[in-house]
C-alpha cells in the first residue's frame, strides 16, 4: 500500500492535470433517479495520447467508478488498468496500465454512479411543487470545477472537446441539454433522449436539466429557436426575458461580427440555484429571480435585473463559450467582459434607463473591495480548485468591467469594437489569455495597451490621485488607496481626463510617474477660480482627492447644477471613501452631502441613500448622542425628492422614478420619519385585507415592509407575523427575497434571533437565506452569537462555495471595534477552510477600518455643532 501511495504521489497536490493525454470527444450517457436521488452513467472519451505514459489522470469527485468497466482501446487493442485510485483530496482518478499507452487517439470507457446532491453544484437536485405534491428535478452546475462530480473528465477550461449526450429519464419529464434533441425512444415509463453533438467546448459549460416545465418560444431573424422554461403555470413570467434574449442575440451578432454559434438557445428558471445564473452553452440556467418577471408583483428593479442578467449570460456565448479563458487566472476575461457588455446591450434596448450612469455602481463595488489590503489582483494565481470560488467576486466582475470601460474610453468605442470583433474571430473555438486580448487591441489601436493594462490587471489595488492647484498649474500625485488609511505600494499608468469650468474645456494625458504638473492657464482665463473636475464622467478606475480650494469650488458647482450626473456621483463617492479612510473629516463629508439636497437623478440619490445609511451606523457607534440629529438631517435631505415623487405611481413615469420612489421611502422609513411610517402602516393593513388592492404596487413593497417590521418586538409582533404570513402565501421568488431582506431591518434582538432560525428552516430555500443576514445594528451581536452557535450546521448545509462566505461577510463586517475583530479571528482560528480564508480576512479588515473611523470621528472637535446646524437648517 505504501508503495502504491508513493507511486501516485507525483500526481497529488498539482493544480493542473498532466498534459500527456488530451480529450477530443465525450460520448456521455446519464440516467438520473429523481426519487432515490442517485444517478448512473457511462462515458466513452476519445483521448489523444501525446506523450509516453502508463498513466491516465483525470478529474473525478464524489463518484463511484466501476473498475471492471474501465478499458482503453487503441488500434483494436483493448487494455485494462492494473490499478485505479480515486484521490478524493485532489479530486482526481489515477489509472495505471501495464504498459505504455499507444501514441495517438484511443477510447477510454467506464461506468460510474453518483448522488444527486442538495448542495447546488455538480449534478444536483432542486425541489418544486406540482399540483400540491413536492417533486425533484435534476440540474447541473459545473462552473468552476464540478463537472467532475457528474462524470470523470478533464475538468479544465483548456481541455475543450465535443460532447454527444444521451439521457434516460421518466417519459413525462422535459429533458434539456446544450444541443437540440435529434431522437426520443419510449421504453415503458422511461424515454431515452439523444442530442446533437456539440461544438468544441469546456467541461464547465456542459449542462443537463430534467423536470416538469412550461415554456414560451420565439425565433431570431436567423431562425434560432429561443425558449424560456419555468415551473408549470409560470410561463407568462418568461415573456420579458424571452424578448430581451432574442433582441440581445441580434445585438451581439452585430457587435462581435460573429453570429451565435448554436442552433438553439434555452433559458431555464431553477428553483434552487446558488449563483444568479450560469452561461452553459445553449442551455443557460438562472435563479427564478433573475429570469422571471411578473407585471403585477415584480418591481422595476427586478425588471432591470432580469434584463442585465440575461444580457450578461448571452454575452458569455461569445466571451467565454466560443472564446474561453485558458485557466481560471483569466476568469476576469469572462466575467469582466460579460458584465461590461451587458450594459451595452441594456443601454441599446432600454435607453431611458440611463444604464451607463448606473454602471458607476459596478465600479464602486469594485473600488470598495479593492480598497482593502486583503484584495487580490484581477489576474490571480490559482493553485487548487478549492480556491476558484472565492475569485467570483467584485474584482473579477466589477473591477474587471470598470477597467475595460476605462480602456474603451481611452482607445475610443469604434477602435475598441473593431479589436474585440477581431479577437473573437481569431480565437473562436480556442482558449485565450489576457495577453492575447491586449495584443489584438494594441495592433488595432497602435497604443501601448499591454504596458498600460498590466498595471491594472497584474497588481492589486488602484491609486488615489491627489490634485492641488498652484498658480495656474495643477499638481498631480498618485499613491495606492487603502481604506485603512495606510499608504500602500504601487504605481499605475493612469489615463487622466479633466475639465475646467466647462465640459468644452478638456484635457487628457497619461500619468505614468508618481508626480506630474500640468499647465491649465489656457482654461482658467482671468478669474483662475473655475471648478476643476478630474476623471471626467468617472471613466477611470481610481479615486481623486482635491485640495480644500478645489473641493469648495466643486461643492459650489454641484449646488449650481454645473456638473454631469456621473461627476456628481463620483465626487460624492470619492469623498465618502476618503472619509472612511480618515483622510477627510466626517464634518466635511456631511457638508458635501448637503449640496445634493435638490438632486433628482436616480443613480446619484441611490448612492447618497447608501452612504447616508452607512454614516448613520458609524455615528451610532462613534457618537450615539448625535444619532437623532443625523437622522433628522438625512430626512430633510431626502424629503424634497420623496415629496416630488409622492406615494402614487404616475401615469407614464420613467422606470428610474419608479425605482427611486421605493428607495427614498425605504430610506425615510429606516430613519424613522413618522409620516412615512404611518402611511406605510395604513397601506400595509389594507393590503393584508385584500392582496389585490392597488395600495401596494411592487416598487413600494420593500419600503412598506421595512416600516412595519422596524419596531416589531416580542410584545408587539403583529408586523413580523403578518410579513411571514405574506412570505408563506406567495410563490414568487422575488417577493420572498424582498420580505427576507426587509425583516432583517427589525431592531428587536429577540425577533431577529427567531428570524435567523427561520432562515435555516425548511421554509427558506438554502440559496435565499443570505438575503436575511444584513441585520440591524441593534441585533448584530445577536446575529454573531447565532452564527457561532450554528456554524457547524451552516458549513454542513452549504459546503464549500461562495454562499457560505456571505454568512461571514454580512454578519462580521459591520462591527467596529478591534476587540470584536480579535474575537472573530479567535473563533475561526480552529475552523479555517481554504474557501473562507479570503472572505474572513476581508471582513476582519473591514472591522478594523470601521474601528479607526469611529476613533477619527470621536476626535472631530466641531462635529456636534455641524450636525445640529445641518439638522435644523432651513432651506
Amino acid at each position: 500500500m505504501a508503495e502504491q501511495k508513493q507511486k501516485y504521489s507525483q500526481f497529488k497536490g498539482q493544480s493542473r492535470l498532466p498534459k500527456v493525454a488530451i480529450p477530443k470527444r465525450y460520448d456521455l450517457k446519464l440516467k438520473p433517479d429523481l426519487i432515490a436521488c442517485k444517478f448512473a452513467g457511462a462515458v466513452k472519451i476519445s483521448v489523444d495520447v501525446v506523450a509516453d505514459t502508463k498513466f491516465l489522470v483525470l478529474n473525478a469527485a464524489e463518484l463511484s467508478i466501476n473498475p471492471k468497466s474501465v478499458t482503453f482501446t487503441s488500434n483494436n487493442k483493448v487494455m485494462e488498468p492494473v490499478d485505479l485510485e480515486l484521490c478524493e483530496g485532489d479530486e482526481i482518478v489515477v489509472m495505471e496500465f501495464k504498459e505504455s499507452l499507444p501514441i495517438g487517439v484511443g477510447l477510454l470507457s467506464m461506468e460510474f454512479e453518483g448522488t444527486l446532491n442538495d448542495r447546488m453544484k455538480g449534478f444536483y437536485r432542486s425541489s418544486y411543487e406540482h399540483n400540491g405534491e413536492k417533486k425533484n428535478m435534476a440540474v447541473t452546475q459545473f462552473e468552476p470545477a464540478d463537472a467532475r462530480r457528474c462524470f470523470p473528465c478533464w475538468d479544465e477550461p483548456a481541455c475543450k472537446a465535443t460532447f454527444k449526450i444521451t439521457l434516460e429519464v421518466p417519459s413525462e419529464l422535459v429533458a434539456l441539454s446544450n444541443m437540440p434533441v435529434i431522437e426520443e425512444k419510449l421504453n415503458g415509463n422511461l424515454k431515452t433522449v439523444y442530442y446533437q453533438e456539440s461544438p468544441i467546448m469546456s467541461t464547465y459549460l456542459v449542462a443537463v436539466v430534467v423536470g416538469l416545465f412550461d415554456y414560451v418560444e420565439d425565433h431570431t431573424p436567423d431562425g434560432i429557436a429561443v425558449r424560456v422554461y419555468c415551473q408549470v403555470g409560470k410561463a407568462s413570467q418568461g415573456k420579458f426575458a424571452l424578448d430581451v434574449a432574442v433582441k440581445t442575440l441580434g445585438l451581439y451578432k452585430e457587435y462581435f461580427e460573429v453570429p451565435y454559434s448554436l442552433p438553439k438557445l434555452d433559458q431555464v428558471a431553477i428553483p434552487d440555484f446558488a449563483a444568479g445564473a450560469m452561461e452553459n452553452y445553449g442551455l443557460v440556467t438562472y435563479r427564478e429571480t433573475a429570469l422571471l418577471y411578473d407585471d403585477k408583483h415584480s418591481a422595476a428593479a427586478n425588471k432591470q435585473r432580469v434584463a442585465t442578467v440575461v444580457a450578461h449570460e448571452l454575452a458569455h456565448q461569445w466571451f467565454g463559450n466560443l472564446v474561453t479563458m485558458e485557466w481560471w487566472t483569466h476568469l476576469w476575461l469572462n466575467e469582466g467582459f460579460a458584465t461590461w457588455v451587458s450594459y451595452l446591450s441594456a443601454d441599446s434596448l432600454f435607453p431611458d434607463w440611463k444604464i451607463w450612469t448606473q454602471f458607476l455602481d459596478e465600479s464602486t463595488e469594485g473600488l470598495r473591495l479593492d480598497g482593502l489590503a486583503e484584495s487580490h489582483p484581477i489576474e490571480v494565481d490559482i493553485n487548487h480548485a478549492g480556491e476558484i470560488d472565492e475569485i467570483f467576486d467584485a474584482i473579477s466582475y466589477r473591477k474587471g468591467a470598470a477597467v475595460i470601460r476605462m480602456l474603451q474610453s481611452y482607445l475610443g468605442p469604434e477602435c475598441f469594437q473593431r479589436a474585440l470583433a477581431s479577437y473573437i474571430k481569431k480565437y473562436a473555438c480556442l482558449n485565450a489569455k489576457t495577453e492575447d486580448l491586449w495584443s489584438v487591441l494594441e495592433e488595432e489601436s497602435g497604443e501601448p495597451v499591454n504596458k498600460l493594462m498590466n498595471t491594472w490587471t497584474k497588481q492589486q489595488g488602484y491609486p488615489v490621485v491627489s490634485v492641488k492647484v498652484k498658480d495656474q498649474t495643477l499638481e498631480f500625485e498618485q499613491s495606492r488607496f487603502l481604506l485603512s488609511g495606510s499608504h500602500g505600494e504601487g504605481q499605475w499608468i493612469v489615463p487622466i481626463t479633466l475639465c475646467c469650468g466647462s465640459y468644452d474645456a478638456r484635457k487628457s494625458f497619461l500619468l505614468q510617474t508618481k508626480n506630474e504638473t500640468v499647465d491649465v492657464k489656457e482654461f482658467l482665463g482671468n478669474s483662475g477660480h473655475s471648478w476643476i473636475k478630474v476623471n471626467v464622467d468617472q471613466t477611470g478606475f481610481f479615486r481623486v482627492k482635491y485640495d480644500e480650494d478645489l473641493s469648495a469650488r466643486l461643492r459650489d458647482a454641484i449646488e449650481k447644477k454645473c456638473l454631469s450626473t456621473s461627476d456628481k456621483y463620483g465626487i460624492l463617492e470619492d469623498y465618502y471613501s476618503l472619509s472612511t479612510a480618515c483622510q477627510q473629516s466626517l464634518t466635511s463629508l456631511l457638508a458635501l452631502m448637503s449640496a445634493y439636497r435638490e438632486e433628482l437623478d436616480y443613480t446619484v440619490l441611490s448612492n447618497l441613500i447608501s452612504i447616508a445609511s452607512k454614516v448613520a451606523r458609524i455615528v451610532a457607534d462613534a457618537a450615539p448622542e448625535l444619532l437623532s440629529d443625523i437622522k433628522l438631517f438625512f430626512i430633510n435631505l431626502f424629503q424634497n425628492s420623496a415629496e416630488r415623487l409622492g406615494w402614487e405611481p404616475k401615469q407614464g413615469e420613467s422606470h428610474l422614478d419608479a425605482m427611486l420612489r421605493g428607495e427614498l421611502l425605504t430610506a425615510l422609513a429606516s430613519f424613522e420619519h413618522d409620516l412615512t411610517l404611518n402611511e406605510a402602516s395604513r397601506r400595509f393593513n389594507i393590503f393584508l385585507d385584500d392582496r389585490n388592492a392597488p395600495v401596494l404596487p411592487p416598487d413600494l413593497r420593500r419600503a412598506v415592509y421595512v416600516a412595519v417590521v422596524l419596531n416589531a418586538s416580542k410584545s408587539n409582533r403583529s408586523g413580523y407575523d403578518s410579513l411571514l404570513r405574506v412570505y408563506r402565501e406567495t410563490d414568487l421568488s422575488q417577493e420572498k427575497t424582498r420580505i427576507l431582506g426587509s425583516v432583517a431591518s427589525c431592531k428587536d434582538p429577540q425577533i431577529i434571533h427567531e428570524f435567523l432560525n427561520f432562515l435555516l428552516s425548511s421554509e427558506v430555500r438554502s440559496q435565499d437565506a443570505v438575503f436575511g443576514l444584513s441585520v440591524s445594528r441593534e441585533a448584530r451581536e445577536t446575529a454573531w452569537s447565532w452564527l457561532k452557535d450554528n456554524w457547524d450546521h451552516i458549513t454542513k448545509t452549504y459546503g464549500a462555495g461562495f454562499l457560505v462566505t456571505r454568512f461571514i461577510s454580512a454578519i462580521v463586517s459591520p462591527f467596529s471595534s478591534n476587540e470584536k475583530a480579535e474575537e472573530v479571528e479567535q473563533f475561526f482560528s480552529s475552523r479555517m477552510k481554504p474557501y473562507i480564508a479570503r472572505t474572513l480576512k476581508q471582513s476582519i479588515e473591514r472591522v478594523h477600518i470601521n474601528a479607526a473611523w469611529v476613533k477619527s470621528i470621536q476626535s472631530e472637535k466641531h462635529l456636534a455643532d455641524a450636525v445640529k446646524e445641518l439638522a435644523y437648517r432651513k432651506y
